[in-house]
């Protein structure tokens, strides 16, 4: 039987006809770069939301190259990076409901709440796979996931804490791991039928478009003090939005949601690598059987062990 996942897109594009190492290592890759994105917030030297603006729209012109590159057997290849298909604006549109909510949850809550509770994003892919963009999560796929819920908890449970003040951060928190795994459903029933570059610089740009206007509504100020921070907006803008987004979309366009989705998991795990690595940050014993339950849940739920 052939499902959503197993048709070829309606047009070719460049990204087709791999198999799985090449996707899995540009999921490797989105980890490692979108890790890094809160040390490039923290060195912006600029609001919250104004970073977030500047992550996307300084990368516009890299992938809008990048959209013309795939189109360049098309006329006009520049100008049909912007026919915008139903499933970009989604995309563009939960991505900015993602970063927005993201940055209320680090200003409500603590760190560690926050970033928990949005590493929880693939529970809503596993939930709506089939409902949603067709399909199927088999026992492995669940079975995977649970580890990594496992795992996830184990490298930061320790830090989380719940309390009655701080729950509308906790929320805004739940509410990030919705947008984020919403995002993943329509990235990927975008990459059915466009490239990579296609569909991350229409979402950037109605990404883009949102973030500007809850940066003014929000009064942050758009330009930082000193060079510092412009290299931080340049990193956050072409490492982790053009590179780490990129990697994932075109992996979306190889392998399952709810399988890539686990990308957030890896996260996790990158952030907790880099601080022993260096700021010799030492990983505690539970931590250490957290990144073998996450690595362990990914092996399981790698597409070719899922069952039907």
């Amino acid at each position: 039987m052939v499902t959503p996942s197993d048709r070829q897109p309606t047009r070719a594009h460049p990204d087709t006809g791999h198999g799985i190492a090449l996707p899995f290592a540009a999921l490797l890759l989105a980890a490692l770069a979108m890790a890094t994105s809160p040390i490039f917030v923290r060195l912006a030297e600029i609001g919250p939301f104004a970073s977030a603006f500047w992550r996307v729209a300084g990368a516009l012109p890299l992938i809008w190259l990048w959209a013309a590159w795939e189109n360049r057997g098309q006329a006009n290849a520049g100008i049909a990076a912007f026919r915008m298909s139903g499933a970009s604006l989604v995309a563009g549109l939960l991505f900015a409901g993602d970063l927005l909510v993201w940055h209320l949850a680090i200003l409500k809550t603590t760190v560690a709440n926050a970033t928990f509770l949005a590493m929880m994003a693939p529970v809503w892919v596993v939930l709506g796979s089939g409902l949603l963009i067709g399909e199927k999560v088999g026992r492995a796929g669940v079975v995977g996931l649970l580890l990594c819920v496992a795992g996830a908890a184990a490298l930061v449970g320790s830090s989380v804490s719940f309390a009655p003040d701080r729950l509308e951060g906790d929320l805004y928190g739940i509410a990030t791991s919705v947008f984020f795994g919403a995002y993943f459903m329509a990235i990927r029933v975008a990459r059915r039928t466009a490239g990579t570059g296609q569909i991350l610089f229409q979402s950037s740009l109605i990404s883009a478009l949102v973030l500007i206007i809850a940066a003014f509504i929000a009064g942050d100020s758009l330009i930082p003090a000193t060079g510092g921070g412009i290299l931080a907006l340049i990193g956050l803008s072409y490492f982790s939005h053009a590179g780490g987004q990129g990697f994932l979309a075109y992996a979306l366009g190889h392998l399952p949601a709810a399988f890539s989705s686990l990308v957030t998991f890896l996260g996790s795990l990158v952030a907790a690598t880099l601080a022993w690595l260096i700021f010799a940050e030492a990983l505690s014993p539970i931590q250490a059987v957290g990144g073998v339950l996450i690595l362990g849940g990914i092996y399981i739920a790698r597409p070719n062990a899922r069952r039907s």
